[in-house]
């Protein structure tokens, strides 16, 4: 047995100490659907193991040359053919717990990352389906949902219950996401709601401009509230600092047209 001493001056047990886990790359990719005007989350469907056959984040391993957050954009690039830039994707957290995998080690940089559009999808290596998931929620979670499934992010709030109450590959795969994907989910849209009023980057899946309808149609699942009980006046006079106003909109009826707005703190 060897034994290291470490900066404190005290022993280490090699065999306690993990050399080389498995870094995967965990990625919320966003969406706005403009015929439904409701936010979306994709989820691919697993065709292998561990989770094979349940529903989860997009994932991808890091690559030997290439940071957390070019991993990130390139599974962007590969599974849904969009080059963006960082301005599009955000790092929200590492995930560590022994506990999320079954098997081998496994640690999850998690990113989110903002389409300005929402393109159709085709499933991937490693997946059967690949679908566009629609935000809703209730008092206690967030849910996403298609014609056929609802998944929902987690209601316990502490990260240490969670783990200890976590079935894993027991749960069942037509109710419960693979590994702790609920959990980031908490975690992600738990982020979000805390960042609208200073840091609204969800609002880049309206795309590089968008009116104050739409973005009210965005903050409403992350705050719980039905878009209409968002007052439109107080919405823009307590964000006028986030948002400048690029003009009015094209008009394809009667009425006034809509202003335009693009997030001030994001360069052109």
């Amino acid at each position: 047995m060897i034994y290291f001493e470490d900066r404190g001056g005290s022993s280490v047990d090699s065999q306690n100490i993990l050399e080389r886990p498995f870094i995967t790359i965990t990625n919320l990719i966003w969406s706005f659907d403009h015929v439904t005007n409701r936010v979306n989350i994709l989820l691919v469907k697993r065709n292998n193991a561990p989770y094979d056959n349940y529903w989860a984040l997009p994932e991808t391993f890091m690559r030997a040359q290439e940071s957390a957050e070019e991993a990130a954009l390139r599974l962007v690039r590969e599974k849904i053919g969009m080059d963006l830039s960082g301005s599009h994707t955000e790092q929200l957290a590492t995930f560590t717990n022994p506990l999320r995998t079954p098997n081998d080690r496994a640690l999850s940089l998690a990113y989110m990352t903002f389409l300005p559009e929402k393109p159709q999808l085709k499933a991937g290596y490693g997946a059967s389906d690949a679908r566009w998931f629609t935000m809703g929620y209730s008092d206690r979670t967030y849910s996403f949902s298609d014609t056929v499934h609802t998944f929902q992010s987690t209601d316990c709030p502490v990260q240490k219950t969670y783990y200890t109450e976590f079935d894993g590959t027991k749960s069942d795969p037509q109710k419960h996401l693979a590994f702790d994907h609920e959990w980031i989910l908490k975690v992600a849209c738990d982020r979000i709601r805390n960042k609208l009023n200073y840091q609204p980057n969800i609002l880049l899946i309206l795309g590089g401009k968008f009116t104050l309808k739409d973005a009210r149609r965005v903050y409403s699942p992350f705050m719980k509230i039905p878009v209409q009980q968002i007052d439109n006046s107080n919405f823009k006079k307590s964000h006028q600092q986030l948002f400048t106003d690029i003009g009015s909109s094209e008009v394809n009826g009667p009425g006034r047209p809509a202003r335009l707005y693009k997030l001030a703190y994001l360069s052109a």
